[in-house]
């Protein structure tokens, strides 16, 4: 089933294998690599570790339009409260995946946990739709806004043409490939600056608005709880919304063999981050309601452009440059991220052997960053992107209760395990549950949509034993593969 050990050199010498395949080594080991391989080097510090989740968290939502929530809530004290408990739920979230990068100090993030947790199958459903579908889809939305709000400046009297987002759009995708396959220190700094310029915009957004409250200015806040009753058909999708936002607390997960000192990094990182985006999020939304009623929030196309426009004047010609470079940052997080889950998964034999490979010199995981280019570009130019991400975001909360679910598992499994950092049992009780109510929810709610999510995801157990199981395959077939 899996490729025995083995250390791979490609013709022009340019390449090695990262690590030996087969079953991940002792999870006690401190070293993911034996003597003398190339491997990925330990360059995520504490301040880089917190940039990588900020920075991919942070991205369009908060600026554009969080109108999702209260369209789905119906009054602004019900979608402020669902910002705080998604904020709150999230933080119990990375507590937990804290707890499993400090006692499985390997790369991989969802993909690892399972794999340890619940075997092979489910890893290899998790990584598959993630490589086809996911990131992909995930990486062009992300890109348009980037494309979109870059452009913003330039076309203030008229519509933007749809062929120049999509063509500003490709050279951003092409960049951020380009920036993670050259450098891991260079992409960690550009990072740093990009996440400063989120929180920057933040606070653009927020001071401005506290001193309206200090002025008075509350008349939105009266019979918050006023208007339309949220309904069972709503919260699910006001939760969806909110989690979504959220989500990116989980991707230094991804590259825990490059964190130094992970036992006291990972936590603190997911702690700060965490705690500073949650903040920042409910802050920013108190913010909007100072100077925006939620009847017009709900019409407006991008609510940090309206709030600007009102207050600041021609500096509002900033904000689309801030929401641009946001976006950047949660592309060049995401796919700094999610390589390395298909450099792990390549290295356990569950995706062509190339994608195990790291640069000799640059060491990067060149080729698990350079597989995602044309997968993207391909969903930026034909898909119907946001129903394909509509169609998906169930698989992503189901795999994550799992992960969730799989370290509740591994306290029975395996209580021997050295956990340096360990949550109380009732955090990953409590979040795996709201997990799969979620999507057993969100099930009742849009069967259809979460139907075809559940299919899609369903195609990877038959590629599971097409690609992975069977054994007697053409020798043109095992070629193809990389076996």
């Amino acid at each position: 089933m899996y490729r025995k050990a083995a250390v791979t050199t490609v013709s022009n010498g340019s390449y090695l294998q990262g690590q030996a395949n087969g079953r991940l080594p002792s999870m006690d080991s401190e070293q993911p690599a034996r003597e003398g391989k190339v491997v990925l080097k330990k360059k995520v510090t504490l301040l880089r570790g917190i940039s990588i989740i900020i920075g991919t968290i942070i991205g369009a939502g908060i600026f554009i339009s969080p109108k999702g929530i209260l369209k789905n809530t119906g009054s602004v004290g019900m979608s402020l409260t669902v910002w705080t408990v998604c904020g709150i739920l999230s933080l119990f979230g990375a507590l937990c995946y804290a707890e499993l990068g400090t006692c499985i100090k390997k790369s991989g993030g969802h993909y690892t946990y399972i794999l340890e947790a619940f075997g092979p199958l489910p890893a290899f459903v998790r990584v598959w739709v993630e490589l086809l579908i996911i990131r992909p889809a995930a990486t062009a939305v992300i890109s348009l806004a980037f494309g979109r709000y870059i452009l913003e400046p330039f076309f203030m009297q008229c519509e933007i043409p749809e062929l120049a987002i999509k063509l500003i759009t490709a050279v951003g995708i092409t960049l951020v490939m380009v920036l993670n396959s050259t450098s891991v220190s260079w992409s960690a700094r550009i990072q740093i600056f990009l996440t400063f310029c989120k929180l920057v915009a933040i606070l653009i957004i927020i001071v401005p608005g506290v001193i309206q409250l200090i002025r008075g200015e509350t008349q939105h806040f009266k019979n918050a709880f006023a208007g339309n009753d949220a309904s069972v058909m709503g919260l699910p999708l006001a939760f969806y919304s909110g989690m979504y936002a959220y989500s990116g607390w989980f991707y230094l997960n991804f590259v825990t063999e490059e964190v130094e000192n992970p036992e006291k990094n990972i936590p603190l990182a997911i702690c700060i981050s965490m705690i500073i985006v949650t903040v920042g999020y409910v802050l920013t939304n108190v913010a909007y309601f100072t100077t925006i009623s939620a009847g017009e929030l709900l019409l407006s196309k991008a609510v940090a452009v309206t709030f600007a426009e009102r207050l600041m004047g021609n500096f509002s010609l900033a904000v689309p440059v801030f929401v641009a470079l946001s976006c950047f940052g949660s592309m060049n997080g995401g796919i700094f991220a999610v390589s390395r889950m298909f450099f792990v998964a390549s290295r356990e034999g569950h995706l062509p052997e190339i994608l195990s490979m790291i640069h000799v010199r640059k060491h990067t995981p060149l080729p698990a960053v350079i597989v995602l280019h044309p997968l993207t570009m391909i969903m930026l130019f034909t898909g119907d992107l946001y129903s394909l991400l509509n169609f998906l975001s169930f698989a992503r909360w189901l795999f994550i209760g799992l992960v969730v679910a799989g370290l509740i598992y591994l306290r029975y499994k395996r209580p021997d395990m050295p956990r340096p950092f360990k949550v109380p049992l009732f955090i990953p009780a409590l979040f795996s549950f709201t997990c799969l109510f979620m999507v057993a929810l969100s099930l009742y709610s849009d069967p259809v949509n979460t139907g075809i999510g559940f299919a899609i995801t369903l195609t990877g157990v038959p590629a599971y034993y097409l690609f992975i199981v069977w054994d007697k395959k053409p020798k043109w077939f095992r070629n193809f593969l990389g076996k």
